[in-house]
């Protein structure tokens, strides 16, 4: 992608960065030019290879990797803090931690598990992580973004179909929720300078949301590389996508041999006046 100004030491926030599409979108950011902030739940050797990896490529400075989890309040106050003192205040938040459905089932894929037969705790875990834990991250960053009159709030998404897919509760349940909610807070910011966009691979991603085996497959036969989510999240963090704030953008649909203007009308969503679900 061609090289936004308006990215240089821009400071991201992203949750879940250690693996899958944080990872991937982590790593395009820093050699875009942006400072990061990666959070995971866990510390271990995911946030640390990510990190190291960061490194080799664009030198030290880049990155920095926080232990938070997403459903406490108060872990991800303590983000925008060591992010502060990293780098800066927050300018993006990328809103991409959570949990899929082999909470629930290791065979969810092949062996739809009927809603009334999933643990309740474990339907909360994934509600509190995907949808709450989104609300807590926003709730942490956005006074500051309004006090600053600038931010932008990108909340990780799905396809409608995996919304609303037999035997994919609470998972698409959870991020037909988050698209509601980013509907909201985009009218709630109105005229503040900070704007919330959505984001999504655009159908089953090859990361740790599926189960591992020999034919590792998304529900409609496909699978996307993770590294799709690279294509338009330099652009969406940029100034470039300034004014477009309550839009959603599909990676799968970035024609990257387009120009970037371009390749952003072909992955946006079509307007409606309300969502249709039923």
């Amino acid at each position: 992608m061609t090289e936004l100004p308006s990215l240089q030491d821009r400071i991201v926030v992203i949750t879940g960065g250690g693996r899958g599409l944080g990872r991937e979108m982590a790593l395009e950011l820093a050699s875009g030019g942006a400072r990061v902030v990666i959070t995971g739940a866990r510390a271990g050797e995911e946030l640390r290879a990510t990190l190291a990896e960061a490194e080799s490529q664009v030198g030290s400075g880049r990155m920095v990797a926080v232990q938070a989890d997403v459903r406490d309040p108060a872990d991800c106050a303590r983000v925008v803090r060591e992010t502060e003192l990293a780098f800066g205040p927050p300018d993006v938040l990328v809103n991409n931690a959570g949990r899929g459905m082999r909470l629930v089932s290791e065979r969810f894929n092949s062996e739809p598990t009927k809603f009334w037969e999933t643990d309740p705790a474990i339907w909360r875990e994934i509600i509190d992580i995907n949808l709450n834990g989104a609300f807590n991250m926003a709730a942490a960053v956005t006074p500051g973004m309004i006090e600053r009159g600038f931010g932008k709030i990108i909340n990780i998404s799905t396809s409608d179909q995996t919304m609303v897919r037999r035997g994919y509760a609470p998972y698409g349940p959870s991020k037909a929720a988050l698209e509601a909610a980013s509907r909201v807070w985009a009218q709630d910011l109105d005229g503040t300078g900070v704007e919330v966009l959505v984001y999504l691979p655009g159908g089953a991603a090859d990361t740790g949301l599926l189960p591992e085996s020999a034919n590792k497959r998304g529900a409609d036969g496909g699978l996307l590389p993770a590294a799709i989510m690279r294509r338009a999240i330099r652009w969406l963090c940029a100034d470039t996508s300034n004014g477009r704030s309550g839009t959603r953008y599909t990676a799968r649909l970035w024609d990257e041999s387009l120009p970037p203007a371009e390749a952003a009308e072909g992955a946006q969503s079509p307007a409606v006046a309300k969502p249709a679900i039923m």
